[in-house]
Protein backbone atom coordinates (compact mmCIF):
# COMPACT_ATOMS: atom_id res chain seq x y z
CA UNK A 1 0.00 0.00 0.00
CA UNK A 2 1.27 3.08 -0.94
CA UNK A 3 0.40 6.58 0.84
CA UNK A 4 0.64 10.35 0.67
CA UNK A 5 -0.41 13.58 2.91
CA UNK A 6 -1.96 16.15 0.59
CA UNK A 7 -3.22 19.58 1.50
CA UNK A 8 -6.35 21.15 0.16
CA UNK A 9 -8.67 24.04 0.62
CA UNK A 10 -10.49 21.69 3.76
CA UNK A 11 -7.40 20.53 5.71
CA UNK A 12 -4.55 18.02 5.03
CA UNK A 13 -5.91 14.80 3.29
CA UNK A 14 -4.14 10.98 3.88
CA UNK A 15 -4.18 9.14 0.45
CA UNK A 16 -3.56 5.54 0.17
CA UNK A 17 -3.97 2.86 -2.48
CA UNK A 18 -1.84 0.10 -4.32
CA UNK A 19 -2.33 -1.43 -7.79
CA UNK A 20 -5.75 -2.23 -7.68
CA UNK A 21 -6.66 1.44 -7.00
CA UNK A 22 -7.57 3.97 -4.22
CA UNK A 23 -8.44 2.68 -0.97
CA UNK A 24 -8.70 5.97 1.57
CA UNK A 25 -8.84 9.58 1.18
CA UNK A 26 -9.20 10.59 4.81
CA UNK A 27 -9.69 13.84 6.66
CA UNK A 28 -7.22 15.25 9.10
CA UNK A 29 -10.39 15.03 12.11
CA UNK A 30 -9.71 16.73 15.42
CA UNK A 31 -5.97 16.46 14.68
CA UNK A 32 -6.77 12.51 15.50
CA UNK A 33 -3.40 10.47 14.40
CA UNK A 34 -3.75 8.52 11.05
CA UNK A 35 -3.30 4.43 10.94
CA UNK A 36 -0.40 4.24 8.90
CA UNK A 37 0.16 0.12 8.40
CA UNK A 38 3.64 -1.52 8.60
CA UNK A 39 3.60 -2.42 5.27
CA UNK A 40 2.87 0.69 3.96
CA UNK A 41 5.03 2.67 1.72
CA UNK A 42 5.62 6.46 1.07
CA UNK A 43 4.54 6.96 -2.33
CA UNK A 44 6.88 8.23 -4.75
CA UNK A 45 4.22 9.49 -8.03
CA UNK A 46 1.44 6.42 -7.49
CA UNK A 47 -0.99 8.41 -6.13
CA UNK A 48 -0.11 12.09 -8.20
CA UNK A 49 -3.11 11.75 -10.41
CA UNK A 50 -5.33 11.27 -7.20
CA UNK A 51 -3.93 14.79 -6.19
CA UNK A 52 -3.79 16.54 -9.53
CA UNK A 53 -7.37 15.77 -9.71
CA UNK A 54 -8.12 16.96 -6.60
CA UNK A 55 -6.51 20.51 -6.79
CA UNK A 56 -8.37 20.24 -10.27
CA UNK A 57 -11.58 19.91 -8.50
CA UNK A 58 -10.83 21.91 -5.36
CA UNK A 59 -10.31 24.68 -7.92
CA UNK A 60 -13.51 24.21 -9.92
CA UNK A 61 -12.34 22.59 -12.69
CA UNK A 62 -13.32 19.09 -12.50
CA UNK A 63 -16.91 18.15 -11.56
CA UNK A 64 -16.04 14.11 -12.31
CA UNK A 65 -13.22 12.31 -11.21
CA UNK A 66 -11.55 9.48 -13.14
CA UNK A 67 -9.63 6.95 -11.28
CA UNK A 68 -9.97 3.63 -10.13
CA UNK A 69 -11.30 3.00 -6.76
CA UNK A 70 -11.07 -0.03 -4.48
CA UNK A 71 -12.78 1.04 -1.06
CA UNK A 72 -12.62 -2.08 1.19
CA UNK A 73 -16.19 -2.70 2.93
CA UNK A 74 -19.11 -4.71 3.20
CA UNK A 75 -21.23 -5.72 0.17
CA UNK A 76 -23.85 -3.58 1.82
CA UNK A 77 -21.37 -0.76 2.10
CA UNK A 78 -19.99 -1.12 -1.48
CA UNK A 79 -23.51 -0.63 -2.78
CA UNK A 80 -24.57 2.66 -0.67
CA UNK A 81 -21.01 3.66 -2.05
CA UNK A 82 -22.15 2.89 -5.77
CA UNK A 83 -24.88 4.64 -5.31
CA UNK A 84 -23.17 7.75 -3.81
CA UNK A 85 -21.21 7.87 -6.82
CA UNK A 86 -24.22 8.24 -9.27
CA UNK A 87 -24.91 11.58 -7.08
CA UNK A 88 -24.30 14.92 -9.74
CA UNK A 89 -21.60 17.19 -9.13
CA UNK A 90 -23.91 20.22 -7.42
CA UNK A 91 -26.57 18.15 -6.40
CA UNK A 92 -27.83 16.27 -3.25
CA UNK A 93 -29.64 13.35 -2.33
CA UNK A 94 -31.17 12.31 0.77
CA UNK A 95 -30.84 8.78 2.66
CA UNK A 96 -33.88 7.26 2.47
CA UNK A 97 -33.25 8.07 -0.98
CA UNK A 98 -30.31 6.22 -1.47
CA UNK A 99 -31.87 3.44 0.94
CA UNK A 100 -34.66 3.29 -1.84
CA UNK A 101 -32.07 3.06 -4.63
CA UNK A 102 -30.52 0.04 -3.60
CA UNK A 103 -33.45 -1.64 -2.97
CA UNK A 104 -33.45 -1.31 0.73
CA UNK A 105 -36.23 1.31 1.39
CA UNK A 106 -36.29 0.26 5.69
CA UNK A 107 -32.55 0.50 5.44
CA UNK A 108 -32.50 4.63 6.19
CA UNK A 109 -30.01 4.13 8.99
CA UNK A 110 -27.84 1.54 8.15
CA UNK A 111 -27.53 3.38 4.82
CA UNK A 112 -26.33 6.73 6.78
CA UNK A 113 -24.21 4.52 8.79
CA UNK A 114 -22.34 3.29 5.46
CA UNK A 115 -22.26 7.29 4.49
CA UNK A 116 -20.38 7.52 7.86
CA UNK A 117 -17.72 4.72 6.66
CA UNK A 118 -17.16 6.02 3.21
CA UNK A 119 -13.16 5.53 3.19
CA UNK A 120 -12.38 7.63 -0.42
CA UNK A 121 -13.89 11.02 1.14
CA UNK A 122 -14.51 13.61 -1.56
CA UNK A 123 -14.07 11.42 -4.88
CA UNK A 124 -16.72 9.34 -3.46
CA UNK A 125 -19.14 12.45 -2.73
CA UNK A 126 -21.08 11.41 0.74
CA UNK A 127 -20.74 15.32 1.73
CA UNK A 128 -23.93 15.18 -1.31
CA UNK A 129 -25.98 13.96 1.32
CA UNK A 130 -27.81 15.53 3.41
CA UNK A 131 -31.56 14.74 5.51
CA UNK A 132 -34.84 14.28 3.93
CA UNK A 133 -35.78 17.69 5.18
CA UNK A 134 -33.08 19.47 3.61
CA UNK A 135 -30.81 20.02 6.43
CA UNK A 136 -27.46 19.53 6.78
CA UNK A 137 -26.49 15.87 8.77
CA UNK A 138 -24.06 14.60 9.97
CA UNK A 139 -20.39 14.28 8.14
CA UNK A 140 -17.29 12.70 9.62
CA UNK A 141 -15.24 15.82 7.99
CA UNK A 142 -17.33 17.79 10.34
CA UNK A 143 -20.57 20.20 8.52
CA UNK A 144 -18.11 22.86 8.14
CA UNK A 145 -16.34 20.83 5.68
CA UNK A 146 -19.61 19.84 4.42
CA UNK A 147 -21.18 23.35 4.14
CA UNK A 148 -18.11 24.28 2.05
CA UNK A 149 -17.86 21.12 -0.37
CA UNK A 150 -21.68 21.94 -1.13
CA UNK A 151 -20.90 25.45 -1.80
CA UNK A 152 -17.80 25.00 -4.06
CA UNK A 153 -19.90 22.82 -6.13
CA UNK A 154 -23.01 25.36 -5.81
CA UNK A 155 -25.35 23.01 -4.89
CA UNK A 156 -28.47 24.63 -2.83
CA UNK A 157 -27.81 24.68 1.23
CA UNK A 158 -30.27 24.38 3.38
CA UNK A 159 -31.90 27.16 4.53
CA UNK A 160 -30.00 27.08 8.09
CA UNK A 161 -26.85 28.84 6.39
CA UNK A 162 -24.72 27.75 9.35
CA UNK A 163 -21.43 27.90 10.05
CA UNK A 164 -21.05 30.98 8.61
CA UNK A 165 -20.33 29.81 4.99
Amino acid sequence: MFYRYHDSPIGRLLLSGEASGLQQVLMDIDGKPWHIGEHWRSAADELDTVCQQLDEYFAGRRQRFELTLAPQGTEFQQAVWLALQSIPFGQTSSYSALATQIDRPKAVRAVGAANGANPIAIIIPCHRVIGRDGSLTGYAGGLTRKALLLKLEGAPLPEQRLLGI
